[in-house]
């Protein structure tokens, strides 16, 4: 499964602002044909961090669908607003999945997983990326 990996450094004062920009785009991202879900990882300072967003697709030909439908070019121009210097974009190969394991384990599993004040349903796969 085929994912792209963003990252992005959030400027200083813009965090929530950041995380309105992600909830809108995932709400856009959801109407794509071929999207997956989406994990925020933030480390860093927590009122500039550094973000690596890892969403996944169905496949490489959805990824391009998207890009062609100028989803890719909205999230560009929202992330330019809230980001600095450049955002880093690459393709991705999914290597491993245990969201749905270790959430049945935990039994706490709704469809749902929360990422700050986004919530990010059916996000079921882990990329491990090194």
């Amino acid at each position: 499964m085929p994912a792209h990996v963003w990252q992005l450094h959030v400027r200083p004062g813009k965090l929530q602002d950041f995380r309105d920009i992600l909830s809108s785009l995932v709400e856009l991202a959801r109407e794509q044909g071929g999207y997956r879900g989406i994990v925020a990882l933030a480390s860093g300072k927590s009122e500039s961090p550094d973000v690596t967003l890892v969403a996944l697709w169905d496949s490489l030909e959805a990824i391009r669908a998207s890009e062609n439908s100028l989803f890719l070019t909205q999230a560009i121009s929202r992330f330019l607003a809230c980001c600095e210097g450049f955002l880093h974009i690459t393709e991705q190969e999914l290597l491993a999945s245990d969201f749905i394991a270790t959430s049945a384990r935990l039994g706490n599993y709704s469809g749902q997983l929360r990422f700050g004040q986004v919530v990010v349903q059916h996000c079921l796969y882990l990329l491990i990326v090194s």
